[in-house]
């Protein structure tokens, strides 16, 4: 069973800065892209970034380009996402996801909750 856990949520204010993990777990892990998402309330989940696990090409929503970067540290299994000039629009719910075999997102973590207050 292959279990992901975020972790780094939190308080910032506009502007700020907060940066992301998503340590993967599990005998069977096995990763094509790992991605992050994000929900915030009242509207549905949303991409907002993805690495291909083994060559580290990446790609990001329109909203974020520019702004958050996402990098994976293969030895630790885990994604990061460093996130800069934070808005209040980017206030929700970010989800850590696995694809292993190229063919959608089967593991999701619990999510960690980011709050941008102007």
């Amino acid at each position: 069973q292959v279990q992901l856990v975020e972790s780094g949520g939190g308080l910032v204010q506009a502007g700020g800065s907060l940066r992301l993990s998503c340590a993967a777990s599990g005998r069977t892990f096995k990763s094509v892209v790992m991605g992050w998402f994000r929900q915030a309330p009242g509207k549905e989940r949303e991409f907002v970034a993805a690495i291909n696990w083994s060559g580290g090409s990446t790609n990001y929503a329109v909203a974020v380009k520019g702004r958050f970067t996402i990098s994976r540290d293969k030895a630790k299994n885990t994604v990061y996402l460093q996130m800069y000039s934070l808005k209040v629009e980017d206030t929700a719910v970010y989800y850590c996801a696995n694809d292993p075999y190229a063919n959608g997102w089967s593991n999701w973590g619990q999510g960690t909750q980011v709050t941008v207050s102007s």
